[in-house]
């Protein structure tokens, strides 16, 4: 049974969020310059990327049903999780183009043609896009309230998309992707139960 009242209200600013989501991209930075990124520093700054702008994506998939069923309401940060997490997809992909591929664009388009987690991925970034572009209050006053809903349910199938994409990039079976995997399908589950 959902719970009516709310218990737990944070009252802090949304700045903070802003501050504590850049934490992982600064300690990243550092390690740049420290050379602790391993043998190879591209890759491992590219899976870090995009490791974190899933767990924010989920995150913020995660309020709704925070708020309807433990009663946290969290929800005046939604916006900010999904700008981090976008600014993290971001990231990643421009580890992706410029430190992997060296801005080969027809090797780029090959690999999104035909290595499949790299195109779910770009799907997903492309359903994201519109969403990032529509995060601000005169867009919402632009495209109106009951079309921007609809438009930002498009996140639903981008963080399953990229949590797919994660579970086919690394070949095998490891328990991290796969975990993730399965509490997306479980946030979105929960939606369809609740119709939320």
């Amino acid at each position: 049974m959902a719970i009516a009242n709310l218990r737990i209200q944070p009252r802090f600013p949304t700045w903070p969020v802003y501050l504590a989501g850049l934490l992982p991209a600064l300690f990243y930075i550092y390690q740049i310059f420290y050379g602790d990124l391993g043998a190879d520093p591209a890759k491992t700054l590219e899976h870090a990327m995009g490791e974190w702008a899933l767990r924010f994506l989920i995150l913020g998939l995660a309020i709704t049903p925070l708020r309807r069923e433990l009663g946290i309401g969290l929800l005046k940060y939604r916006r900010a999780v999904g700008l981090v997490a976008f600014l993290y997809v971001i990231l990643h992909l421009t580890v992706y183009l410029l430190l992997d591929q060296g801005l080969d664009w027809p090797a780029i388009w090959a690999d999104i043609v035909k290595r499949p987690y790299i195109t779910i991925g770009m799907a997903g970034f492309v359903l994201l896009l519109p969403l990032a572009v529509t995060s601000f209050n005169a867009a919402i006053r632009w495209v109106g309230g009951r079309n921007w809903n609809r438009l930002h349910k498009l996140v639903y199938p981008a963080v399953l998309a990229g949590a797919v994409h994660y579970v086919m990039l690394v070949k095998s079976w490891p328990v991290e992707p796969l975990v993730y995997l399965a509490i997306v399908v479980a946030l979105l589950g929960w939606r369809v139960w609740r119709r939320a």
